[in-house]
């Protein structure tokens, strides 16, 4: 705070003139900030993986691994999708090849909708292993815990696992 020594000269209102206020009020920044991270932390987990697939339930553990998975997705049409985008199975080595700077070692995950014949998921994991990728898994849904019955329980997990082949 400052201290004025000179006297404050009355306006003819009979208000004292004030100098102008040259702090910065930072309540109205913070509360933008918050608001804006509580939006991001309501979308963030909204960005998965656009492509709708019925998951398979399994009670495998769940693979922790890499930040950023490459996913190979399989509609219930048989569509072929890498990440979002659709692409014929004749191009997926090349573009997985293209994506990974021939990194054989990247883990690649496959989705597969619970109601495409299991052909097609097969197919499509041989194409990846035909292009050199070795860490091909398969992604599943655990099932949701019994509500009251008298079967024993299943522990609590996380909705999507991923399980390895």
């Amino acid at each position: 705070m400052a201290i004025f020594l000179t006297p404050l000269k009355a306006r003819p209102g009979g208000r004292p003139k004030r100098p102008p206020m040259s702090d910065i009020n930072v309540t109205p920044m913070v509360d933008v900030m918050l608001v804006l991270l509580v939006i991001f932390m309501v979308t963030a987990p909204l960005l998965n993986v656009g492509v709708p697939v019925d998951l398979p339930k399994t009670t495998a553990a769940p693979i922790t691994g890499q930040d950023e998975p490459l996913v190979v997705s399989v509609n219930a049409q048989g569509n072929v999708y890498l990440q979002e985008t659709e692409i014929p199975i004749d191009g997926l080595a090349a573009r997985l090849q293209a994506i990974t700077v021939n990194k054989p070692d990247t883990r690649i995950f496959v989705r597969g909708d619970k109601s495409i014949n299991y052909g097609r998921i097969m197919e499509v994991m041989g194409v990846i292993n035909l292009a050199g990728f070795k860490h091909v898994a398969l992604v599943a849904e655990m099932p949701s815990a019994p509500k009251a019955s008298s079967a024993p329980s299943a522990p609590n997990a996380p909705k999507e696992q991923k399980g390895a082949r």
